[in-house]
């Protein structure tokens, strides 16, 4: 029993080893009007190891993409991607004018104070996925998150 016991721990712990750590800090979402079908969620995300994040699922929206803001031409247009690659180190952040995380069809009203999970869906190199769970603060509409000083651009493909 001991042995077995032995075994399952020192498995437990190799397949933790492999997992890619994923750092997320300051994530939050806009909070929504009572009817409001769609919002934001935002945060800076960080890997030991070069990642590429290829899905967010939630429960409160019937559709959750990631999605990208950017000029073209004189135009901000905003538009889904299949992924957004995380270098090794360095900081990738989601904020609104950027790369963020879009809930659409929403389910119910986001109301300031309370928390939404949502899971991150990471792949590795070898096509491997992996899951991250995190429990994100709903804030106020009028909410602006402060401007990191050293945002880092990513790649989406």
């Amino acid at each position: 029993m001991k042995k077995q016991f032995f075994a399952f721990l020192t498995g437990m712990t190799l397949a933790s080893c492999a997992l890619a750590q994923v750092s997320v800090t300051a994530p939050w979402i806009r909070a929504t009007v009572p009817q409001g079908k769609a919002t934001g969620a935002f945060m800076q995300l960080q890997s030991t190891e070069d990642v590429r994040l290829v899905e967010v699922r939630s429960g409160v929206a019937g559709i959750t993409e990631i999605h990208q803001m950017e000029m073209v031409g004189q135009t901000m247009k905003m538009h889904a991607v299949p992924g957004i690659d995380l270098a090794a180190g360095k900081p990738l952040h989601l904020a609104p004018g950027g790369f963020h995380i879009m809930l659409l069809e929403l389910k119910r009203q986001l109301k300031e104070g309370e928390t939404v999970p949502l899971t991150l869906v990471l792949q590795r190199k070898g096509k491997k996925q992996e899951t991250l769970e995190v429990a994100v603060p709903v804030k106020a509409l009028t909410y602006v998150n402060p401007a990191p000083a050293h945002a880092a651009p990513a790649m989406a493909h």
